[in-house]
């Protein structure tokens, strides 16, 4: 018998506020809180313990892909506990899981005190939006954040594309076609080559992994409907760059001007904790201008940057460098946790200093 209930263990996890839940062999349970990880206090797991606990939650087929290929994602929902994206996966020949949460109740940007720009940016008709940053940095949040808002206030047929399916919208004035990569269709590529089809007005993207996923993503934000997607990139510069570099030499011309006309916006985010506890998210916001569409056609992205400093007057733009000087103006976050997570440590300390 295992030793304790994976189900009591996730209601336990979903009672402290905690993001994740990590079972590794040798070790207790671990929790990650407020960013950091912390052990939970019970008995050392073995590989048998964790294989009994995760069988328990899966399919006989799940399974079979499980031990044929060494790793299984999915999404799970315990009902009365919530909903969890799940990873299972070998280390030194034992079974391990890590367990996301992903809140029932879908936040709003007023929730998550998002920047008033974010709602501006959602009556866009068509073109490709981007919110990126690391893994765990809230980028699936503030997606459902924005498409919670198109929800409330638009009747709109909105596909999402993800692998697994995370938030689950209930439809409201729009209506949500939620497919998951491996369960509702083969790959992101594949959805994408017949959403088009579905009359979507809205499309997100997991994940824009390969050529062909970020091809047709581009394609559907130039055919007039307005597309999401995330990158684990960190910058806007970075983001732009990123897709273009996916792309062979005499191809890159074309996606340059592709994405010159249909990027909207690009969001980097970064979670950091906050003084007192919890988290706080900082945003750098780069809106596409006549001025940025033309560095991205002639292959100057790398003096982006200077037009997301200079162009703010009504566009809501900010450098993530703002968002942080901002907190630890506001003594939301310290000023040794902003410079951690700086893309510019010399340009925020620089920024800094002069507030002493």
């Amino acid at each position: 018998m295992a030793i304790f209930d994976i189900k009591k263990l996730l209601q336990s996890v979903v009672a402290h506020g905690a993001s994740d839940l990590h079972l590794v062999s040798r070790s207790e349970p671990q929790i990650r809180l407020d960013g950091a990880l912390k052990p939970v206090n019970l008995p050392k797991l073995t590989g048998e313990d964790i294989e009994e606990m995760c069988y328990s939650m899966i399919t006989e087929k799940q399974k079979q892909h499980f031990e044929e290929y060494g790793e299984l994602d999915f999404a799970l929902e315990l009902p009365k506990i919530g909903r969890f994206r799940a990873n299972y996966y070998r280390t030194l020949g034992d079974m391990a899981a890590a367990f996301r949460i992903i809140p029932i109740e879908v936040p709003s940007l007023d929730d998550l005190g998002a920047p008033p720009v974010f709602k501006h940016l959602i009556k866009r008709e068509k073109g490709l939006i981007l919110v990126t940053g690391p893994t765990g940095s809230g980028k699936s949040t503030t997606l459902a954040a924005l498409l919670n808002e198109i929800n409330e206030t638009e009747q709109k047929h909105i596909i999402t594309v993800e692998d697994p399916v995370e938030f689950i919208h209930q439809n409201k004035k729009s209506v949500f076609s939620h497919r998951g990569v491996g369960e509702d269709t083969r790959s992101f590529a594949t959805a994408l080559k017949y959403a088009l089809r579905q009359d979507p007005d809205i499309i997100l993207i997991g994940e824009m992994r390969d050529k062909e996923t970020i091809e047709a993503a581009l394609t559907a934000a130039e055919t007039g409907h307005l597309v999401f997607g995330t990158l684990h990139t960190s910058s806007a510069p970075g983001t732009i760059n990123r897709i273009i570099d996916v792309f062979t030499g005499d191809e890159q011309p074309q996606i340059r001007a592709m994405i010159s006309t249909s990027l909207v916006a690009v969001i980097s985010q970064a979670l950091l904790p906050k003084i007192g506890g919890g988290r706080v998210a900082a945003h750098e916001i780069m809106v596409t201008n006549h001025a940025i569409a033309n560095l991205i056609r002639e292959d100057k992205v790398h003096q982006i940057y200077s037009q997301m400093q200079l162009g703010q007057g009504d566009t809501g733009m900010q450098t993530q460098t703002q968002a942080l000087l901002k907190y630890v103006k506001e003594g939301k976050v310290a000023r040794d946790i902003a410079l951690q997570f700086s893309n510019k440590p010399e340009e925020l300390s620089k920024a800094l200093g002069s507030l002493y």
